[in-house]
């Protein structure tokens, strides 16, 4: 009888290890995919978007100038831009009072040395970027500009 229980014993001891491998197999078969899955969507996903949203951006530089339009990407070295617009002013030589200034909105690339309407700004030169209001006073110059 010993003989029968020892080989019961054994092929119990055969199967827990069968199951117990299974189980192993498939807990690291779903860690290497949550990782594959990981890897992939930190390759193919813009880097530093977080917080840009999909309509239009103000960026502030450090010279004081501001740039109105969309960020296409950006990293730690380069923010690039595209349909942009940045506010010229026309001051009247009277007193410096800013009450009497006029604002427009130019489009890049009507400029003498007609630049395209794409922009690489050098990241230590941008202070910090907003993402406009679709009702901003700004984003409704644009769309009327652009129709």
């Amino acid at each position: 009888m010993s003989g029968l229980s020892g080989r019961c014993e054994t092929k119990m001891v055969v199967k827990m290890e069968k199951i117990i491998q299974s189980k192993t197999f498939a807990s690291i078969s779903v860690a290497l995919v949550i990782v594959l899955l990981a890897v992939i969507g930190y390759l193919i996903l813009p880097k530093g978007m977080s917080g840009v949203g999909t309509g239009y951006q103000a960026v502030f530089l450090t010279n004081g100038q501001v740039y109105f339009g969309k960020i296409q990407s950006l990293d730690d070295k380069t923010v690039k831009m595209n349909k942009i617009y940045y506010l010229q002013t026309q001051i009247k030589v009277q007193p410096a009072d800013i009450t009497n200034a006029n604002f427009s909105l130019v489009k890049l690339g009507s400029e003498l040395h007609g630049p395209e309407d794409q922009m690489f700004i050098t990241r230590s030169q941008v202070i910090f970027w907003e993402n406009l209001k679709a009702d901003s006073k700004v984003v409704q110059a644009i769309n009327k500009a652009q129709k």
